[in-house]
């Protein structure tokens, strides 16, 4: 395997990490700063209130992003299953 290579093997497995984490963290950030905003336009500083709309977000985008996040994982796989001849020489 030559350097060149592997820098393209974790480049393209850097940019797949980067596009999962940010389909999941982005709308729970949000939802983060409207709450936030809310909370500071009312005064109200209870952490629940922030924490909670958060988590859910964060679990139903995964629920939705599932088929997706799963078929962009398999696809790097095969891939890297279809490169092994290429890169064992």
């Amino acid at each position: 395997m030559t350097p060149e290579q592997f820098v393209d093997l974790f480049q393209h497995a850097l940019y797949l990490v980067l596009i999962m984490v940010s389909a999941i963290m982005i709308p729970g950030l949000v939802v983060g700063l409207i709450v936030s905003i809310f909370q500071a336009a009312t005064s109200i500083n209870e952490q629940t209130l922030s924490f909670l709309p958060r988590l859910l977000v964060t679990l139903i985008t995964l629920m939705l992003l599932a088929h997706w996040l799963t078929r962009l994982m398999m696809d790097y796989f095969h891939e890297l299953v279809a490169q092994i001849p290429s890169v064992m020489q």
